[in-house]
This record gives C-alpha cells, sequence and structure tokens, in this order.
C-alpha cells in the first residue's frame, strides 16, 4: 500500500513562504550581528581601546621584560680566583 498525498497548493505555497521568511530572518539576524559588531569596533577606536588579543601579547611581553630586568638586576656570580690572579702589568721583551 502506497500512501497517499495530498497535493495543496495553498499549503505548498505557504512551506515556500515559511522557508523564505527565515531565510530572510537569519540573514537579518547575520548583517545586524556584523553592523553591531563594526559599531563595537568603531567605539572601542574612539574611546582608545586594545582588543584582548593585543592585551594579551602585551602583557606576556612585559612579564618576560620583567624577568631579563630582575635576572640582569639580582648580584652577579662571584669572580673566579684564577680570574683574579691575572697579571696586572705587562713587562716588554721577555
Amino acid at each position: 500500500m502506497g500512501v497517499m498525498q495530498t497535493q495543496n497548493p495553498f499549503l505548498d505555497e505557504l512551506a515556500k513562504l515559511t522557508t523564505a521568511a527565515m531565510g530572510l530572518a537569519q540573514s537579518a539576524g547575520d548583517e545586524a550581528k556584523t553592523a553591531l559588531r563594526a559599531h563595537a569596533d568603531r567605539i572601542a577606536a574612539e574611546f582608545d581601546l586594545v582588543r584582548r588579543e593585543d592585551f594579551e601579547a602585551l602583557k606576556a611581553q612585559v612579564a618576560t621584560l620583567s624577568a631579563e630586568l630582575a635576572a640582569l638586576k639580582s648580584p652577579a656570580a662571584p669572580v673566579e680566583p684564577a680570574a683574579k690572579a691575572a697579571p696586572k702589568s705587562r713587562k716588554t721583551g721577555q
């Protein structure tokens, strides 16, 4: 036994209209999201704000430089006794 299908042009058109409306609504939503993001970017630029990625990169650079600075400020390792015993004056001719 086959399934009996009825072809109702009104329901067919209603389904097409609903599908088109859903596509239009999705497009409008995407366009609104894009416009809102562009507006937010303009505001961020106006207030001289930075993006999170840029902030995190700069934060990592500052941490690295702080560690290097701390290493440079720490007391140097003691000089080896052999290096202290180097001759202070040079003799000529010998």
